[in-house]
């Protein structure tokens, strides 16, 4: 689209101030598939230029994630959180360690709140992703854009409830642990990022 560019460590589409992945809810039984689980209407999904399946995980409804990066000057760790709501991906916060260039807070979008630590946290903005889906340009290792677990369920308790579902197999469920590296992936590559329903 006319406008937009892609920038180091940030989505493409409505300004998104940084990006995005994973606090995800409860999974009933600890490393054991829930029906709920099995049958998750929705998953997070990573995908190439191509359309092809990198990274899929079941997203449940009031499930959340966040992507995590190292910003490519300062080389902190920046985060994005988003959330399934009612099958809409939301953006709801962001971590912000610095007011490192390209790293500030826009007025009147979320409330600005000290982390206790000199960054901040960019609280309630709540916006909506456009199609569900965002563009990246995935960054080198030394940037590791990846996926985070944040809060229960870990994304170990994730995977494992996902690969003891009947049909375990038919996702792009990656064999690593924690984090998932879209880095390692397909650094330098164009991906999207989306939450999509499956049928």
């Amino acid at each position: 689209m006319a406008g937009r560019r892609f920038m180091a460590g940030r989505a493409s589409g409505l300004a998104l101030p940084a990006l995005g992945l994973v606090t995800l809810m409860t999974v009933a039984g600890a490393g054991q598939a829930s029906d709920a689980d099995c049958d998750a209407l929705f998953t997070l999904s990573v995908r190439d230029a191509e359309g092809a399946a990198l990274v899929e995980l079941p997203m449940p409804d009031g499930a959340g994630w966040c992507l995590a990066w190292n910003h490519s000057v300062e080389g902190f760790e920046v985060l994005d959180c988003y959330r399934n709501l009612g099958g809409a991906m939301v953006l709801e916060r962001s971590h912000l360690p610095d007011f490192a260039a390209g790293l500030d807070h826009v007025p009147g979008r979320g409330r600005q709140v000290s982390d206790g630590q000199g960054g901040y946290w960019i609280e309630d903005i709540d916006e909506p992703v456009p199609g569900n889906r965002y563009r990246l340009r995935v960054g080198a290792k030394r940037v590791d854009h990846r996926l985070v677990s944040r809060g229960e369920p870990t994304l170990e308790t994730l995977i494992k409830a996902r690969a003891d579902c009947p049909d375990g197999d038919s996702l792009a469920v990656p064999a690593a642990s924690k984090p998932i590296s879209l880095s390692d992936l397909a650094a330098g590559r164009l991906v999207s990022v989306g939450l999509e329903r499956r049928d």
